[in-house]
């Protein structure tokens, strides 16, 4: 029963993402929205950083959270797993040229976070139970399109089980029995203390929710990073070959082959995509509890989570995994979690390993508890307030059956509703780009 879900779910996920509409339409929103925003990447950068460090507060501004707290929020769903697990699978399946089109990705995703974090502030909604927005409420205030933005949430809420959840304390299990093989064996138990933990915080909802991945993802992010470096420092000389490795694998068919290059991109965009999440419409949720009456201020923090996810942390996974040969020397069954281990592991010994396993946890954690509130919006915007206990009750016990199911199965549950999330939000986006485009300038000519 388990190996034919397993076949079906990878030929309708294979159907989806070797499609190169698919690859067509997720590249060509961000590069349309790159162009029309004028380069907003670029322009806003400096401004941003100004505004998480807090240099544009005011007393009257409402939500729930700081800047700096929702950009930890949806950091905290977007570095996890994919960072680590992501990168490495990417690399597995489509070589080391995936790397660069997930820096493509993350660039033009950019500008797509920009737009998407904006709409959610513009069109959210404040009652007594506090901030409600992402593109559910964009799609039912901006465009008038209750169906289309029902179908957003159910589909966001039944992600929320795979990227969110499964895929994650599934890949914790992975990465740590890479350490230590007899944990597989206790699969099940990872799960139940997961589990635990995580209904620990999102009991107490998103202001909880906030202070912990305020806390959690700086201190996990240094510390990877820092893994990561003393790699590459290990192996500089390795470095200028390993970037001709990639971008020759990225774009060259000639040296590589065509088939090659196109399972690049493939790859290289389904694992950005799953990574940084642009164009998904989930951080938006997080985003719209910002404190803060000017969407534009938020949008410009919301466009600093691919730089940091993608640009900077999975760069430094991708290239680990490179410089070490370990793409090339790893055993068949090392995939994933543990092919990243398997790397640290070559430059750096058992602590290398140690460090990418207790950073995945880490990681995991915090994307669990991020994606749960996500999850929780859109069941609120369907069945009411009434269905969000129940929710997060449901999520915390399948945290048990992801540590125990087979990954490739998860993998493909979360590829399939990653499309099934992108499409109507996608939609929105590019129906309402005057509008932002409008709120932009307006902002900047206020702002000079």
């Amino acid at each position: 029963m388990i190996e034919t879900l397993v076949e079906w779910t990878g030929n309708l996920s294979g159907m989806l993402w070797g499609s190169w509409i698919t690859l067509a339409v997720l590249l060509g929103v961000g590069l349309y929205l790159t162009i029309r925003l004028g380069f907003v990447q670029i322009t806003g950068f400096k401004h941003s950083v100004h505004v998480i460090q807090g240099k544009y507060k005011r007393a009257d501004d409402k939500g729930d959270v700081s800047h700096f707290q929702a950009l930890s929020t949806a950091l905290s769903a977007t570095v996890g797993t994919g960072n680590i697990a992501g990168v490495a699978t990417a690399i597995s399946l489509g070589g080391p040229g995936a790397l660069f089109w997930m820096w493509v990705t993350a660039f033009l995703g950019m500008a797509t976070k920009f737009t998407e974090s904006t709409l959610a502030l513009r069109f959210r909604e404040i009652d007594q139970h506090g901030v409600a927005g992402g593109p559910m409420y964009t799609l039912l205030h901006g465009l008038k399109m209750p169906r289309i933005a029902f179908m957003f949430a159910l589909f966001a809420a039944i992600a929320s089980f795979g990227i969110g959840n499964l895929v994650q304390v599934n890949s914790v299990v992975d990465g740590l029995a890479f350490v230590e093989p007899e944990i597989k064996q206790y699969s099940w138990l990872v799960g139940v203390i997961m589990a635990i933990m995580v209904g620990m915080v999102i009991l107490g909802g998103v202001k909880r929710i906030a202070k912990v991945a305020s806390t959690i993802v700086p201190f996990m992010a240094v510390v990877y990073i820092s893994a990561a470096m003393i790699v590459l420092l290990n192996e500089y000389e390795q470095i200028p070959a390993a970037i001709m490795t990639i971008l020759n694998h990225a774009l060259n068919p000639w040296a590589v082959g065509g088939a090659a290059v196109g399972e690049a991109i493939r790859w290289g965009v389904a694992r950005g995509l799953f990574s940084n999440e642009a164009g998904l419409g989930s951080s938006p949720m997080a985003h719209a509890a910002a404190t803060t009456n000017e969407p534009v201020r938020e949008g410009l923090v919301a466009m600093m989570e691919p730089f940091v996810d993608t640009l900077v942390i999975c760069t430094m996974t991708g290239l680990a995994i490179v410089v070490t040969g370990a793409y090339l020397t790893a055993p068949d069954d090392v995939a994933g979690a543990s092919l990243t281990a398997y790397a640290f592991s070559q430059s750096i010994g058992d602590a290398g390993a140690m460090i990418v396993g207790g950073g995945l946890a880490l990681f995991a954690f915090s994307t669990i508890i991020a994606w749960s509130y996500y999850g929780d919006r859109s069941v609120k915007f369907m069945l009411g307030e009434k269905a969000v206990l129940p929710y997060r009750v449901i999520y915390t016990v399948l945290i048990v059956v992801g540590a125990i199911v087979p990954l490739q199965l998860v993998w493909n549950i979360a590829d399939i509703t990653n499309i099934l999330m992108a499409l109507p939000n996608l939609l929105a986006l590019v129906l309402l780009t005057v509008l932002v485009k409008k709120m932009k300038t307006e902002y900047f000519e206020k702002h000079k």
